[in-house]
């Protein structure tokens, strides 16, 4: 389990954790062992379906396993059932998983009819129940994220993190919109300020997060003990480290350019290809060597030759060119 995580329950943290934030399609084993190998602070899995892992859907089981023996990672769970979800609990903590976080936060509407993520905030009484199956069924530290509330007339975040506490978790991610909000508008870091002072665990605030500058401001208006941070991390996994620095007053590392920022891609680029086989490492590939290309500049037409080209070695041939940031604003 990460120092980081432990130090942040025991009120010992010497500065801001940065945590990476679970995102579905992104937040697999190569980026975030990426974002790991910079320092950040622990990363979170993508979600899993908790009755889909027992009953080993196929890609499911997978997504948790990556959690496993991973130093700093905790394995996200979503369901509705209380069995299922303590079977899908004992399952990951038995094969190493540190750190159990529930799912209560997610939007999608696909999630949200089946009564999991943040549908929860809905059923207060049935949500802690889940809480309480997993809490109950793992010896490991069990954190939950989620939201404000489902929506502005129901912003029951704070008595749900307080019964959350009550009921052993360690840890809460506030999410600084109500599910209705989906990601449209602005996170209310302000709003978060109520949970934490509901609570006497540990706060995350989450949403709007992408730099020192915002993270400083969700700090100082949420009084959180750390920030999330997702999307920002998007083609940037320095950035976690970098914002951490940045916090404590320092300077974290530099973001990689030239020769360095080509190396680092083409070994995620490998190790997507290696982890999920040529065919479909290529495919998730693209989101990634998209958000490379858009820090790059990448010219339009090498863009689209990079990501549609199907040889592996073509586009490791591509990629010193479509990453030259330097050459393309000399031209």
């Amino acid at each position: 389990m990460s120092n980081d995580f432990l130090n942040i329950l025991n009120g010992r943290a010497a500065s801001t954790p940065v945590v990476l934030a679970p995102l579905a399609g992104i937040t697999d084993l190569p980026f975030r062992q990426l974002v790991a190998s910079f320092g950040a602070s622990w990363v979170v899995s993508e979600m899993v379906a908790s009755q889909e892992m027992v009953q080993a859907k196929p890609g499911v089981r997978e997504r948790a396993e990556l959690g496993f023996d991973q130093d700093g990672t905790a394995v996200q769970l979503a369901g509705r059932d209380a069995q299922w979800m303590a079977e899908a609990a004992k399952m990951v903590a038995d094969n190493g998983a540190a750190i159990i976080d529930i799912n209560m936060g997610c939007p999608a509407k696909k999630v949200t009819t089946g009564y999991s993520g943040s549908a929860l905030l809905k059923d207060p009484d049935h949500a802690l129940t889940l809480i309480e199956a997993v809490v109950n069924a793992v010896d490991v530290p069990v954190t939950l994220k989620t939201r404000l509330g489902w929506d502005h007339d129901c912003l029951n975040a704070a008595s749900v993190a307080k019964r959350a506490e009550d009921a052993g978790i360690k840890l809460v991610t506030i999410h600084g919109r109500t599910r209705c909000q989906f990601y449209k508008g602005s996170a209310d870091w302000a709003a978060i300020k109520d949970i934490k002072d509901a609570v006497s665990i540990p706060v995350i605030a989450n949403g709007d997060i992408v730099d020192a500058e915002t993270g400083a401001q969700a700090m100082k208006l949420s009084t959180a003990d750390g920030i999330m941070i997702g999307r920002g991390a998007q083609g940037r996994p320095w950035k976690l480290a970098q914002v951490s620095a940045e916090l404590a007053g320092g300077s974290g590392p530099i973001a990689p350019t030239g020769s360095d920022l080509i190396d680092l891609v083409s070994k995620h680029y490998e190790a997507m290809l290696t982890f999920y086989g040529a065919e479909l490492g290529r495919k998730v590939s693209r989101k990634h060597l998209g958000w490379y290309m858009d820090d790059a500049a990448t010219p339009t037409g090498l863009r689209k030759a990079v990501l549609t080209e199907k040889d592996p070695t073509a586009v490791l041939r591509l990629l010193p060119e479509a990453l030259d940031r330097e050459g393309q604003e000399a031209a």
